[in-house]
């Protein structure tokens, strides 16, 4: 099966609730497609179902090795799960890793990075950076002072399309000083999503002092960025007594409301920490309002997330953000 046909194939399979939530992470043309395919598909013999599922399970547990604990970790644990065909699949997902802009860079240790990066332009800098996972470049970039950090990062929210050129041009300097000769393909990262996705990685403090910094050279930046960083789904990272703590601010038409559409996660999360009563209520509430337009949908859902935002910086809960995850008794 091609990718999009394997794609469409899990759409089916997991129902039509499932896929809704999967959805709001593809953006229109990729939705599009997906429904294209979805149309053609037609009936699904269980064994495609099957082998589609054990493909997803293995591509993301290879990922979540890799994240954890490095390539030669995922390898051996890989191959001791599935044998020939785990080696398989780290190695394409090296492959892949590779065939990305600066894809090398992220073997490197951030520190390291972070000097050899000291002596560029921010520019340069915020392209590297735009291209490695959030979390990654949230470390690298927790090396550099705080204004450069602000100068970084609002290069990363404003930046566009960069040449294929540029980019090899930068590759062929840097794959001297921390890595293996790179494949280059033209791909448009950058922007504000990069940007608060690197945020949301990155410390509290480091957090705090790029907003106040982006805040005063563009305010409006810094709202979209910030608008971004925490959004309705992520309620599900939010500790049982935070999240308990969120719904006592937000009314059942409001909650009702941003809902619409949520994948099953997130509303299991809600309800687990409602009384049976205001359960009851909020599902009658949901079933009340019918369809609702998009643009009512995220605006409820921005105010919940106004709420969130608001107890953390008063203090009265915490929103799980990379390197904070330990707990010291």
């Amino acid at each position: 099966m091609r990718p999009e046909e394997k794609a469409a194939a899990l759409v089916v399979a997991v129902g039509s609730k499932a896929a809704s939530g999967m959805l709001e992470y593809l953006n229109d043309d990729e939705v599009e497609r997906l429904a294209t395919e979805v149309a053609k598909i037609g009936r699904l013999h269980p064994e495609t179902v099957d082998a589609v599922f054990t493909e997803v399970y293995e591509e993301a547990t290879a990922q979540q090795l890799l994240a954890a604990g490095g390539i030669d970790y995922a390898r051996e644990m890989l191959v001791d799960w599935r044998g020939e065909r785990g080696h398989e699949i780290v190695e394409r997902l090296i492959s892949d890793l590779e065939a990305t802009p600066f894809g090398f860079v992220r073997k490197s240790n951030p520190e390291k990075l972070s000097k050899i990066l000291a002596e560029e332009h921010p520019q340069t800098v915020a392209l590297v950076l735009a291209h490695q996972p959030a979390a990654f470049a949230a470390t690298v970039l927790g090396f550099f002072d705080d204004e450069i950090q602000a100068e970084i990062a609002l290069r990363v929210g404003t930046m566009g399309k960069t040449s294929p050129d540029v980019i090899r041009s930068i590759e062929s300097y840097l794959q001297s000083q921390v890595g293996p000769e790179p494949r280059t393909e033209l791909a448009v990262r950058g922007g504000i999503e990069e940007l608060a996705e690197v945020l949301n990685n990155s410390n509290k403090e480091t957090e705090k002092a790029i907003l106040e910094r982006l805040a005063s050279i563009d305010s409006d930046l810094a709202e979209e960025v910030q608008a971004l960083m925490f959004v309705f789904a992520d309620i599900i990272t939010l500790d049982d007594r935070a999240i308990q703590r969120v719904l006592q601010d937000v009314n059942t038409q409001e909650l009702a409301l941003a809902m619409k559409g949520i994948g099953s996660e997130v509303s299991d999360a809600i309800v687990r920490n409602m009384s049976s009563r205001a359960a009851e209520s909020l599902k009658e509430e949901i079933e009340l309002l019918g369809p609702a337009r998009r643009s009512d949908v995220e605006a409820a859902r921005r105010k919940v997330v106004a709420a969130v935002r608001l107890l953390e910086e008063t203090g009265e809960i915490v929103i799980s953000r990379g390197g904070e995850s330990e707990l010291i008794e």
